[in-house]
Order: C-alpha cells, then structure tokens, then sequence
C-alpha cells in the first residue's frame, strides 16, 4: 500500500535521471531515451515534472504512470493513426520504432483556460481576440467550453526554451511541415481528441485540451509518439461537478497537472525567475494524483514499481536485451 509516509520518503530518492550503458543519450525535459539498432529507440519516462518550460521537482511513480498510461492510449488509438510503440521491458520503459519527429506539437483545446503564456484564456484576458489565428467574440467567460475544437500548434521548445506559438496556416508558410503532412496531422489529432473526450467522459472526466506529437520513419510512415492523453500532456475536469461550478464563476475540479501550475501561481509564480519551494506534503498529493487518474481513466489498479528504479530498469533490460551487455 503507497502510504503518504512511503511517498514522503521516495521524494528523497527521485528517479530523476538515466545513466544506462548504451549510446545516443538524449534527455528531454521528462523522458530519455537511447538509439538502438534496427531503427528502434529505447525511451525511458522519469519522475521529472516539468511546467512553465522547466523541470520543477521529481515526484515518485509519475513516470512508471505516464508510460503504462500512454501505453493504454497507445492500444486504444492504434485504428485512429498508428503509433510508435513496440513494447514495454519495464514499468518506465518503451521500446518504440525509431521516428524523426516533427518540429511541432499539436495542442487541441476543447475549453478558453490555461494560466500560462501560451493558454487561450491568459491571451484573451490580456486583450487579445485574435489568438492563434482565431478570432474570438467579446464576452467569453474563463473555462467556457468552445463550440469545436481548436488546433493551435507551437514549436517545440528544448529544457529551459520557451514554445513559440504558430497560427495552422505558420505551420506551412514558415516550412515547419509540408501542407499535406500538415492536413494529416491535423485531421489525426482533431480524431484523437474526440475519441479522448468520449473515452474520459466514460470515466467521469472532461479532457480538455492536450498536446499531441508525431514523427515520421525511415520507411515515410507517420506515427504518433511521446505520450497521449496523459495528466502532463493533457488538462482533465470532473464532469459532474463542471457545470455547476462554471455557472458559478468557480474553478472547475481539475485533475491532472494543472494543480501544479495553480500552486505556484498562487505563490506570485508564473515562469520567470527561481520557483518557489513548496512543501513536501503538497509533492505527495501530486503523486497520489498522477496514481488516481491512471486508475480512472483505465479501470485498472495501480501497481508500484520497485525503486530504486535505476536498478530494477537495468535488470529488466539485461533480461530482454541480453546482447547490450547491461
């Protein structure tokens, strides 16, 4: 049983890095991952939390719960566009056919939201009406829900660099994508976050919005890649309780990272200069978080890896990889 005492005593042992035996490292802001050979990667998911485009803290099973998460996705979207798993050696680890991603992340928004920079609702509070290329209407109230969809792509910022936001039409006219692979992409992710909306509602969630990645193999084949439907690449609500609290001029119940991001935006927060501290039973209810909507959202209970993860990953790798020499 993950009691709040254990959780407590993992915060002093993070699994917030990789150190494994093989070429290629590359380390992005949550995940890292290593080349292998025949055109597979091996990525492994850390207990890194990022937000405001930094690492903040490490927070215990975050990362065994978004890779068996995105796994979850992964299988139930694979008739919408394929992806790029292959298989899972380890609760944090995938190994994934090998991709060249594209330079953008597609972020879909069902809701006007979001405190950060690039969030609708912080654009539209700050005066703006024209966001993303979309012309928005005077009037609207902040988590109102948009009549469809919206796709509004940003590049894709490296640790401690910020995304730039791009309007659909940028996305071709600054040579990010061709206008074809563009039109794919798009009608890929408007596809995905309907059938993630339906999914979570099932479950007594509202998604709303989420970040999408894709990457192209060797063999021209577009895949969908990193992470889906996910509590960081993703916003989640309660329904049952959406409409009465926005009727009300009240927050809505999120549950997904964004407990994070309201934390430190209470403390004054938003990005800019050194975070704050914040104490230590708060990092507990994010992890318990992150276990509760994996078991929501999938109908299945929760099972804890050991830690120290480093260890337990080495040895399954010696396992199903024999010839790395681990």
């Amino acid at each position: 049983m993950l009691t709040n005492e254990k959780l407590q005593t993992l915060l002093n042992q993070p699994f917030d890095d990789t150190n494994l035996p093989l070429p290629g490292k590359f380390a992005g802001k949550v995940r890292d991952s290593y080349k292998l050979d025949n055109n597979k990667r091996l990525i492994v998911t850390t207990d890194r939390l990022s937000a405001f485009d930094r690492v903040l803290k490490c927070v215990p099973y975050k990362g065994q719960v978004l890779n068996q998460l995105s796994a979850w996705w992964f299988e139930q979207t694979k008739n919408v566009i394929p992806n790029h798993l292959l298989s899972m050696p380890d609760p944090n680890a995938q190994l994934v056919t090998e991709v060249t991603p594209f330079p953008i992340e597609v972020i879909v928004r069902g809701y006007i939201t979001g405190v950060t920079s690039t969030a609708l609702w912080q654009r539209y509070s700050e005066g703006e009406r024209e966001i993303y290329g979309y012309k928005f209407s005077e009037g609207l109230r902040k988590n109102q829900k948009l009549p469809e969809p919206l796709i509004t792509p940003t590049t894709k910022a490296g640790p401690g660099e910020h995304d730039e936001r791009l309007t659909c039409a940028e996305v071709v006219s600054k040579g990010y994508l061709d206008a074809k692979t563009w039109e794919q992409l798009q009608t890929a992710a408007l596809a995905l976050f309907k059938f993630g909306q339906k999914q979570a509602e099932s479950a007594g969630l509202l998604l709303v919005d989420t970040k999408y990645e894709f990457g192209r193999t060797a063999d021209g084949r577009v895949l969908l890649i990193d992470e889906v439907h996910t509590p960081d690449s993703s916003r989640f609500w309660k329904a049952d309780s959406y409409a009465e609290r926005f009727a009300a001029s009240i927050e809505p119940e999120n549950f997904d990272k964004e407990m994070v991001r309201l934390a430190y935006v209470k403390q004054g927060y938003k990005g800019e200069g050194v975070p704050p501290i914040l104490p230590v039973d708060f990092w507990v209810q994010v992890s318990q978080r992150y276990i509760q909507i994996y078991e929501i959202l999938t109908g299945k209970t929760f099972v804890p890896g050991e830690y120290p993860v480093e260890k337990r990953l080495e040895n399954n790798l010696k396992t199903i990889f024999a010839p790395l020499t681990l």
